[in-house]
C-alpha cells in the first residue's frame, strides 16, 4: 500500500521503518530538512534499536523516501498517518496546533484527488480530535467525510528501547473507526502484525492511551510504595513482588478492573487499613495507598448526592450485601448510604434474599439485628414490594432475579444502576441512569 506520515519524530520514524519492513512503500514529510535528507539518505532521524536498519534496507529497496512536499505525498497515497507531536501546555491540556495544522494541509493536498483517502491519527490526541480534524479537512478540501475520506483513530503504544518489537508483536492493534471502507484499510495494514486488530469506538480508541499511561503510572507508585513498607520490615521487595504477580486470576486480571460502585467485604476495607497502619507504624508516607480509601468513600458520596438530585423521595434499593451471591454485610458500602438517605427522611424500602434469610438463620443475623436495626426494619420480602414501591429503583448487586423484573417497568420510575446489570433495558425506560456508563 501506498502510505504517506507526516512528522519524522519517534512515532512516526518507527512507523515507517516497520510499514517498509512489511513491504508497504511509504514517504515521509516533515518541516525539518534536516530529517528528510537522513530518511533519503538511508539514515534516521531518531536512535532506536533495529530503527536504522530498518530505515537503510528501506530506503535501497525503493520503499522508504522523504520530502517537505505536501500535496505531492497525500495526492499519491491512499493512506496518511498523523504523527506529529502534542507536547504538554500548562494547564496540563496538550498542543494540538501540529496536528490541526496537518489536518489543514491534507484536506488542501486532497482537494483534487479522486480516490478515497484515509487519515489516520497516531499522535496522542484529546477525545474529540477525531471529529474536529474530521471538520477541517472536510472545509480544507471541500470533500465529503465518510464519502470521500474518513478520519480513523489509531493510538501507538510503542515503549522506547523496544519500540520496533511492540510494533510487529502488539497485544492488540486499536483502530477507531465509524467507517466500514476505513476500518478495513487499517486491516490490510496490520494483517502481518502479531495480535488481534480490535475495532472499537472512537472515543474509546482516543481516551483509551491515557488510561493505560495512568495506569502503568499508578502501578510504578504502587510498587514503589511496597518496596518503601518491604525495606523498613526488612523484606525482599522484589520477590515478594515476583509472587504477587503470579496470580494472573486476581492480581494481574481483568477483575476489580470494572467501573462500578465502591468495595466492600470483609477483607478489602481491613487489609488496606492494616498495610496503611503499619507504614504509619514506621512514620512512612505512602500518599497512593492513603488516598485509596477517600476515593472509595467518595465513591459512595457520588452515588447518595446522586440519589438526592434525582428529587424523589420514594426510593427501593435491590440488593444490600457487599457482592452478589452472599449475605455478607461487612463494610457493605450501600449500607452508608442507606443509613444517610433515612437520616434525611427518605422513604426507604431494600431487598435482598440472601440478607432476608441471614436475618432469621445466618451469621449476620446478630449485625442486621443490633448494627443496622433501623435499615432491617425496612428490608421487604420481595422485589414486587420494592418495584411497587419505589420512584428511585436502586440496582446494587447482579442478581438474576432481578433481570426479568426491570424490563416491566414503565417509563415514570427512575433506574439507578450500579452494576451495570441493566444497559438493555435502558432503551424501554428513559429514567436509566449507569453509575459510570
Amino acid at each position: 500500500m501506498r502510505i504517506s506520515i507526516f512528522g519524522l519524530g519517534y512515532v512516526g520514524v518507527v512507523g515507517m521503518a516497520c510499514l517498509s519492513r512489511l513491504g508497504h512503500q511509504v514517504v515521509g514529510i516533515d518541516t525539518n530538512e534536516a530529517k528528510v535528507e537522513l530518511i533519503n539518505s538511508g539514515l534516521s532521524p531518531v536512535i532506536e534499536e533495529d530503527v536504522d536498519v530498518l530505515i537503510a534496507d528501506g530506503r535501497r529497496a525503493g520503499n522508504i523516501s522523504g520530502t517537505p512536499d505536501v500535496r505531492a505525498a497525500a495526492s499519491n497515497t491512499d493512506l496518511s498517518f498523523i504523527c506529529v507531536g502534542t507536547p504538554s501546555l500548562n494547564n496540563g491540556h496538550l498542543d494540538h496546533s501540529a496536528v490541526l495544522r496537518v489536518a489543514r494541509d491534507l484536506g488542501e493536498a486532497i482537494r483534487h484527488k479522486n480516490t478515497f483517502h484515509v487519515v489516520a491519527v497516531r499522535s496522542t490526541v484529546m477525545p474529540g480530535t477525531n471529529k474536529e480534524l474530521t471538520a477541517l479537512i472536510a472545509d480544507a478540501s471541500g470533500k465529503e467525510p465518510h464519502v470521500d475520506f474518513s478520519v480513523v483513530s489509531n493510538p501507538e503504544f510503542l515503549r522506547e528501547g523496544s519500540a520496533v518489537h511492540d510494533y510487529f508483536h502488539p497485544p492488540y492493534s486499536l483502530i477507531g473507526s465509524e467507517n466500514p471502507r476505513a476500518t478495513d484499510v487499517m486491516k490490510q495494514i496490520y494483517r502481518d502484525v502479531e495480535g488481534p486488530v480490535i475495532v472499537t469506538d472512537i472515543g474509546v480508541s482516543e481516551l483509551l492511551k491515557y488510561v493505560c499511561n495512568s495506569y502503568h503510572a499508578l502501578k510504578v507508585a504502587f510498587a514503589n510504595e511496597v518496596g518503601t513498607i518491604c525495606k523498613t520490615l526488612n523484606i525482599d521487595s522484589h520477590k515478594l513482588m515476583e509472587v504477587f504477580c503470579l496470580d494472573t486470576k486476581l492480581n494481574i486480571s481483568p477483575y476489580y478492573l470494572k467501573p462500578g460502585f465502591a468495595y466492600g467485604g470483609s477483607c478489602l476495607p481491613k487489609d488496606l487499613k492494616a498495610l496503611c497502619g503499619i507504614a504509619h507504624d514506621f512514620y512512612l508516607k505512602c500518599p497512593v495507598l492513603e488516598s485509596i480509601d477517600t476515593s472509595n468513600e467518595f465513591q459512595k458520596k457520588k452515588v447518595l448526592d446522586q440519589i438526592i438530585e434525582f428529587g424523589k423521595q420514594k426510593i427501593g434499593f435491590l440488593g444490600m450485601s457487599f457482592k452478589a451471591g452472599t449475605d455478607d454485610l461487612r463494610y457493605s458500602p450501600i449500607i452508608d448510604v442507606i443509613e444517610k438517605l433515612l437520616g434525611k427522611g427518605f422513604d426507604v424500602r431494600v431487598y435482598d434474599k440472601n440478607v432476608n434469610l441471614s436475618k432469621l438463620i445466618g451469621s449476620n443475623r446478630e449485625f442486621i439485628t443490633q448494627r443496622i436495626p433501623l435499615i432491617s426494619r425496612f428490608m421487604t420480602g420481595s422485589v414486587e414490594e420494592v418495584l411497587a414501591h419505589s420512584e428511585i429503583l436502586v440496582i446494587v448487586n447482579k442478581e438474576d432475579e432481578f433481570n426479568g423484573k426491570l424490563s416491566s417497568l414503565n417509563g415514570d420510575t427512575i433506574i439507578y444502576d450500579l452494576v451495570n446489570i441493566a444497559p438493555r433495558n435502558s432503551s424501554k425506560n428513559g429514567g436509566y441512569h449507569g453509575l459510570a456508563w
